[in-house]
């Protein structure tokens, strides 16, 4: 099967259901299926071919299912830009992937524009602006029917690197249908009508929500921007049955005055991944959510592949297991296991690197076979998580092998940050890791030793970090000093010995919201 193929056969039989909304403005499955046509046709009239790359910079809007709709439709192959990166990161991850098209909405135009001459391959810039309408009214409405292998690539969504450039993980069209079921399997069922809210953007996270909901005939609901004031509201009107966030938009939603008061009857599932959460931030959620909330484990590379609902989370007597502190548990179509530095399991209760295999993990990383073989074992994709599986089957994350910090649900790497930092002339050597923050669960921390007549300030490192790699991966916190950092007998930084101070009283080294 085809993401494709699945998305026409809803778009048939649902045609007269509303199928996205954005606000006061609404699309029927056939509405949207008509517009994912022309923009299908619109993207292969400059002459793109199947299997073609093509860039995505936008917010969530009901626009935004055009192009989901159309590059599926076409068989091309989405690339999807967050809007919160620097320039640098949108040149690497349009240029590593041959992007030959940029679909961008009109408020970041002119932040693409400013990257054309550094893209030789990038042919058009296709700017949803004033014209945008009228130029997808004069596209063909014919499906173009191109054929689609199953093994054909459907999206290639980047991920951090530890060398301090992104990756790009390659789904499939089967890889694609197959995590989106396992996202839902254990999930109450999607029935024609339900409606998913889409806070975080659809380029991100909660873009694994939006097919199998089309696939059931319910309704993606667009959310531009996550407003506390008017949330409550917007999710009593559109009668909000399945939503995706991470720990601290889910903390804020908790803090919204009056939240105990509101009913949700309509919700049936209110899905926390991609981060760590704390027990006060879950424990909250429980007591105002109940029974729609549901914890899932993954990465990009290999998803999902550890889920629980409410009776496992929240259970409160389990011997030989604590529920809270765990962040799921083996998915029927997933394999889970632990390995020690050898590649080989471990016993049930001893800690090492957790490793997964489903039918909903990447190819490979695009164009680039050595971290591929790196991360992908036997078939085994290697997450760089810490971690360990009790005798009941929960699932504890402890720490991450590759030093990676999580903060409010986005990944960042501390090569980024120090190769950034590095760079600047007063600044001798660094490390970055992660410390406990109240508001993201972690932040970046990084300590710089300096050189001795040095003026450099904590603010400018911290704008240096913003400008080269945006404001979400800035440090939350900088410590200058002019001793050496310590470093091991090969002389490789000691971050973890640096890292501890700022842990403790904490039992794990990842901190939650």
């Amino acid at each position: 099967m085809d993401v494709r193929t699945q998305m026409r056969s809803a778009a048939r039989y649902n045609a007269t259901r509303e199928a996205i909304a954005a606000g006061n403005r609404r699309l029927t499955f056939a509405q949207a299926w008509d517009r994912g046509l022309r923009m299908a046709n619109g993207l292969l009239a400059l002459g793109l071919k199947p299997q073609d790359r093509v860039g995505v910079l936008e917010d969530n809007t009901l626009e935004s299912s055009d192009f989901f709709l159309g590059a599926a439709i076409a068989n091309l192959v989405r690339v999807p830009l967050y809007p919160r990166n620097a320039r640098e990161s949108h040149v690497h991850m349009l240029g590593h992937t041959g992007c030959r098209v940029v679909v961008v909405s009109e408020k970041y135009a002119e932040e693409i524009e400013s990257i054309r001459g550094e893209l030789p391959e990038l042919e058009h810039i296709l700017v949803r602006d004033s014209g945008y309408e009228g130029w997808l009214a004069r596209q063909s409405d014919i499906d173009p029917d191109p054929v689609i292998d199953p093994q054909d690539f459907f999206i290639i969504r980047h991920t951090g690197g530890t060398t301090g450039k992104s990756k790009g993980v390659a789904y499939t069209h089967h890889a694609w249908l197959a995590a989106g079921r396992d996202w839902f399997y254990l999930y109450p069922p999607v029935e024609p009508g339900d409606s998913c809210l889409h806070l975080a953007p659809i380029s991100h996270g909660s873009g694994y929500l939006f097919t199998p909901i089309w696939l059931g005939g319910g309704r993606n609901v667009m959310a531009e921007k996550f407003d506390p004031a008017s949330l409550l509201d917007l999710m009593e009107e559109e009668r909000t049955a399945y939503m995706f966030m991470v720990p601290t938009i889910l903390n804020a939603i908790n803090r919204i005055p009056g939240i105990e008061a509101r009913k949700f009857p309509h919700l049936k599932c209110m899905l926390v991944s991609a981060a760590p959460i704390s027990d006060e931030t879950a424990l909250k959620a429980y007591e105002i959510f109940g029974d729609a909330m549901y914890q899932g484990y993954g990465q990009t590379e290999v998803l999902p592949v550890a889920m629980m609902g409410p009776r496992q989370w929240f259970a409160k007597d389990v011997p030989g297991s604590q529920p809270l502190r765990a962040c799921g548990m083996p998915l029927p179509f997933a394999q889970l296991q632990i390995w020690d530095e050898d590649n080989k399991p471990v016993a049930p209760g001893e800690t090492g690197e957790i490793v997964a295999k489903a039918e909903g993990q990447m190819q490979g990383f695009w164009n680039n076979p050595k971290a591929t073989a790196e991360r992908i074992v036997d078939g085994w994709v290697k997450t760089g998580d810490i971690g360990r599986l009790d005798q009941n089957g929960y699932l504890y994350m402890l720490d991450r092998a590759d030093d990676m910090v999580i903060s409010g649900g986005f990944n960042i790497y501390p090569a980024e940050l120090e190769n950034v930092i590095a760079a600047h002339p007063a600044v001798l050597e660094v490390a970055v890791f992660g410390i406990p923050d109240q508001r993201w669960g972690e932040t970046p921390c990084a300590v710089v030793c300096v050189k001795q007549e040095s003026a450099v300030t904590e603010k400018e490192l911290v704008d240096l970090c913003s400008v080269h790699l945006g404001n979400y991966k800035r440090p939350g916190k900088i410590v200058i000093r002019h001793d050496p950092l310590p470093k091991t007998p090969v002389g490789k930084i000691k971050r973890k010995e640096l890292r501890e101070p700022f842990w403790a009283g904490h039992g794990r080294r990842v901190a939650g919201n």
